[in-house]
């Protein structure tokens, strides 16, 4: 308990909310949103996350995620992995029985990752400007519990995309995500119906249903 009292993370914020991405979507879900990125992508949604000073301890932060009597919690950014002590947050929900997803840019090494963490790892497409940030090593740690995210602006982004898929070998789920505004849902409903593609679709339910409010 005293470690967990003098353990701190730089917190923007922590919110409930119904889960809007990944495999668990739908689900009502506490989201634990950690300060600071090393990445600027072009489309970043959270920007407001870059910087700020919320440091708490994560007897605090678990503290806060029981309230409200959520079995998920998601641990984001941010870059989640930006900060040390994430892996100790990460394991100190496991253990108090959470399901635990890690949403994360993958420019990080994810092997310290505790194995029953879901990692969503977005990797960074050509349109976010932020492509060479990309820890390719990371895609063989993925397992089939794990999910891999590709955020498409545009035709050449999805075409990017097939290529790695076609170069690299991949265990887990992967999705195909638009970027909101930017690319139109149907459009990349029928790019990856085109080709054939064993992916999910994934739009956002939590703009389709809040816009861009924050905390959501």
């Amino acid at each position: 308990m005293d470690n967990l009292n003098n353990t701190t993370l730089n917190i923007t914020e922590i919110f409930y909310s119904l889960q809007g991405e990944a495999k668990e979507v739908g689900i009502p879900t506490v989201f634990v949103r950690l300060t600071g990125c090393p990445l600027r992508c072009n489309y970043c949604d959270t920007a407001y996350a870059f910087k700020g000073n919320n440091p708490l301890s994560i007897q605090y932060i678990l503290d806060e995620v029981a309230q409200y009597n959520a079995q998920y919690v998601c641990v984001t950014g941010g870059e989640p992995m930006a900060q040390s002590n994430c892996l100790k947050l990460l394991d100190s929900l496991i253990d108090s029985g959470y399901n635990v997803s890690m949403e994360t840019s993958g420019s990080i090494d994810i092997t310290p990752v505790n194995s029953r963490v879901s990692i969503v790892m977005d990797i960074k497409t050509p349109s976010s400007t932020e492509e060479h940030q990309n820890r390719y090593e990371n895609l063989p740690i993925l397992k089939s519990k794990d999910q891999l995210k590709f955020v498409i602006a545009s035709r050449s982004d999805f075409d990017w995309c097939t290529e790695i898929l076609d170069n690299h070998e991949v265990e887990s789920e992967i999705l195909f995500s638009p970027v909101y505004e930017s690319l139109k849902p149907v459009e990349l409903a029928d790019w990856i119906l085109e080709k054939k593609l064993n992916v999910r679709l994934q739009v956002q339910l939590h703009k389709l249903l809040w816009g861009d409010q924050k905390g959501r």
